[in-house]
């Protein structure tokens, strides 16, 4: 009898120790952008987490190991410690409600299209992920034309403009030593590659990109990668470059030449081809060389709400703790509304415009998320700019957007219903 008691007595308190680690992802927590960190780590260990969708700011439950918690501390991310009880509530609390958990099986192989060389801005993701200590390759387009690509599970495309155009700088920094070595650069690995011009050789690696996504990819792009890719698939075999930037001018009726069928996101634009205007088309809004400066204080947009059990994609993309998220500018700040194709999804924008945030969509057997604007910490970022200190901003909203983007190819398929 006593045997049976001590027996049941074990039972009974072995299921209230901590048997699980719940990273909260609400305002409770002391450091967001580490915790991802957290995460990534934790599934290159080979231990699956359980992504809770809109409980607590989109949480993560883990397995509990010493381990895990000693990582915690050490990066400065709070952490709860649960026993099986508290772990079937919030399951209870979950089924009961608009929220949902997915499992996160494999941390995803990551990489970032940048140049070797130098350039006089810096890239929000990357400033996220070597914060958040998330490791990554850097690749260019030798590697994508070379057939790297199908080695990676996620892309991001840096700060890169895909016609050809050198960014449109051409007004403002034409002189500037970076400028004339970027141009060089660029036209020695055109030739290398076999293409006359420099807008050949980006229109070709443009095509590779889409190639990947459509394969199976997850591409994340950000500011003007986002419509300056979109305008080189469109612009395949058009000319649309003006002198300075390809030696001749762009060929006679380009507008008309333009092929929406083949882009990812956009339609119906129209392109600005002067080399003295900052700016590729009307899809950006307000459009870079007209700008409409708002009051960073008062300049926000909305996350929109979506059903976590039923559109658990989106849902993920969205996590955060707040569903009101602070602006910022960039080449390509927002997106103008009626220049997105009706099967693209709107997840951010500013409510009652038609200027939108934050888009998602998908290709072929893969999905890409575009997010305009340059630095979600930094207003007005503007070339030459100091890098975003992100131990000043460790709680931020806006870089959650692009953290979120990191975890999901890490999503169990089968639980994904896009």
């Amino acid at each position: 009898m006593i045997k049976k008691i001590l027996i049941v007595l074990l039972f009974v308190c072995g299921n209230t120790f901590a048997q699980y680690v719940l990273i909260p992802m609400d305002l409770t927590q002391k450091d967001h952008l580490k915790a991802y960190g957290i995460a990534y780590w934790t599934l290159t260990h080979d231990i699956n987490i359980e992504w809770l969708l809109n409980y607590r700011g989109g949480s993560f439950l883990i397995q509990s190991a010493t381990y895990i918690q000693q990582e915690c501390q050490l990066r400065g991310v709070g952490f709860e410690e649960l026993n099986s009880v508290d772990v079937n509530n919030i399951y209870a609390t979950i089924e009961e409600n608009n929220m949902e958990k997915i499992l996160l099986e494999k941390a995803p192989k990551m990489a970032v299209y940048t140049p070797s060389n130098s350039q006089p801005w810096d890239d929000a993701v990357t400033l996220a992920l070597t914060y958040a200590e998330i490791e990554y390759d850097k690749i260019f387009d030798d590697e994508v034309l070379g057939g790297f690509l199908e080695k990676y599970d996620w892309l991001h495309l840096h700060h890169e403009d895909f016609t050809g155009q050198y960014g449109k700088f051409w007004v403002s920094f034409r002189n500037e030593p970076w400028y004339i070595h970027q141009q060089i650069e660029y036209e020695k690995i055109a030739k290398k590659h076999g293409f006359a011009k420099v807008s050949q050789l980006k229109g070709a690696v443009s095509r590779e990109i889409k190639k990947y996504v459509t394969s199976g990819g997850f591409l994340f792009a950000m500011c003007s990668a986002t419509d300056a890719l979109d305008i080189a698939l469109s612009a395949e075999n058009v000319d649309i470059c003006e002198t300075p930037f390809d030696y001749d001018p762009p060929e006679r009726n380009f507008q008309e030449k333009l092929d929406y069928s083949k882009t990812l996101v956009f339609k119906d634009y129209k392109l600005y081809p002067d080399h003295g205007i900052y700016e590729f088309s009307n899809i950006d809004t307000p459009p870079s060389h007209m700008p409409r400066l708002r009051d960073a204080e008062t300049d926000y947009f909305t996350l929109f709400d979506f059903s976590a059990k039923y559109d658990p994609v989106p849902t993920m993309l969205v996590q955060n703790h707040v569903n009101v998220v602070k602006g910022f500018m960039g080449q390509t700040t927002m997106f103008r509304e009626e220049n997105i194709k009706n099967s693209i999804v709107i997840m951010g924008k500013i409510e009652n415009t038609n200027e939108v945030k934050y888009i998602h969509g998908n290709a072929g057997k893969g999905t890409f998320t575009f997010y305009g604007g340059h630095d979600p910490e930094d207003y007005t970022h503007k070339v030459g700019d100091p890098p975003t200190d992100l131990k000043l901003h460790k709680n931020s909203p806006g870089y959650r957007l692009i953290l979120n983007n990191i975890l999901f190819p890490a999503a169990k398929k089968k639980k994904l219903k896009t």
